[in-house]
């Protein structure tokens, strides 16, 4: 979801909106779009362009005799993978409390569905998922795997969407975690695995919210 990977025109929206979301331009400035413009060095088609991407994700807008600004945070697209990324530098304790208040909603309930509805396939992409958790070469990469492989097993795909939306901010948190010193995450996960190849939904819920309350703990290490 890098903007900063998508030529000028991302470059552009990723600049401002990393300004923004960091705290150089606070909720309610009046941006210098002229003066910006010219410090960005890039086309007035560019910028305006990257205006209206930052303008749809909520963060910024423009009125008569007012000009453009800042929106207020509440305002912002928070659930939007883009803005999610932007606010990744800092993770903050508000961020990953939030992050964990949207988890313990979704995924004893995604868990719940997947050994409702898991295929042999389903299992499949869970089990690879673990074994790469236990290789432990990449475990960022291992646990996104793991829970898009747990929200694909739902077979409902406005649940996969929202998945999709806590990626981002799951990957900034597994960075964090994975960068001390933290217990093997494989038998949380393993657990939830079983219960969803057992076709037993309580234990499915039951051992996901048990591997949350391990997370919320890694967290605080």
């Amino acid at each position: 979801m890098a903007y900063s990977t998508r030529g000028v025109h991302g470059q552009t929206v990723e600049a401002i909106a990393r300004r923004i979301v960091g705290g150089g331009m606070p909720p309610g400035t009046i941006i210098d779009t002229a003066g910006l413009q010219a410090e960005l060095d890039v086309s007035l088609t560019a910028f305006r362009e990257a205006l209206k991407v930052l303008s749809a994700k909520g963060l910024v807008d423009s009125r008569p005799k007012r000009g453009t600004f800042v929106r207020p945070r509440a305002d912002w697209n928070l659930l939007d993978g883009d803005v999610l990324h932007w606010q990744a530098p800092v993770v903050t304790d508000e961020f990953l409390a939030e992050l964990g208040e949207v988890r313990a909603a979704l995924e004893p309930a995604a868990a719940r569905l997947a050994a409702q509805r898991r295929t042999d396939e389903d299992l499949e992409k869970l089990e690879n998922a673990l074994s790469a958790m236990a290789d432990d070469q990449d475990p960022v990469r291992a646990d996104l795997d793991y829970h898009q492989a747990l929200f694909a097993a739902t077979h409902n795909d406005m649940m996969r969407r929202l998945e999709a939306v806590i990626a981002t901010g799951l990957a900034q948190r597994d960075r964090l975690v994975h960068s001390g010193e933290a217990p093997s995450p494989v038998p949380v996960h393993q657990a939830v695995v079983e219960a969803i190849r057992a076709g037993d939904a309580d234990a499915a819920e039951d051992a996901m919210r048990t591997l949350l309350q391990v997370a919320n703990q890694d967290e605080r290490q």
